[in-house]
């Protein structure tokens, strides 16, 4: 379990992030026509924002960026969840696409917590 991280790829909250991506693209493939440019758009740019951000953030080469990168990264995340909800809630998601997409939500959110959780702990040791 003790990894070597050479690269944001590396990182589990960003592979999770890309994954959670990918799904709601796909899930979103299936939403009305008339949500394109609605929540279609909206859930799209703040999934791809997550894994963007730990990236960013893992790359600005400090801890105190890189803690508020993820920081973003975690609320773009509740924004996807939020809008997931939503979707659900309209009919333009079925329950078992739903609960996948909430799952992998939950796992990168208690990842990402635990990961600034570690950022910022062995920031305040130095």
């Amino acid at each position: 379990m003790n990894q070597t991280i050479s690269s944001y790829k590396d990182l589990l909250a960003w592979q999770r992030g890309v994954e959670l991506s990918l799904n709601v693209y796909k899930a979103t493939t299936a939403f009305p026509r008339a949500e394109k440019f609605g929540l279609v758009s909206q859930l799209r740019r703040a999934a791809v924002s997550i894994p963007s951000n730990i990236a960013e953030g893992y790359g600005r080469g400090k801890t105190n960026d890189y803690s508020r990168f993820l920081r973003i990264a975690r609320g773009s995340l509740y924004e996807v969840e939020t809008q997931l909800t939503i979707a659900e809630q309209l009919g333009f998601l079925c329950e078992q696409s739903f609960t996948e997409l909430e799952s992998i939500a939950k796992e990168l959110g208690r990842i990402l917590a635990g990961l600034i959780r570690s950022i910022e702990s062995s920031n305040s040791h130095r």
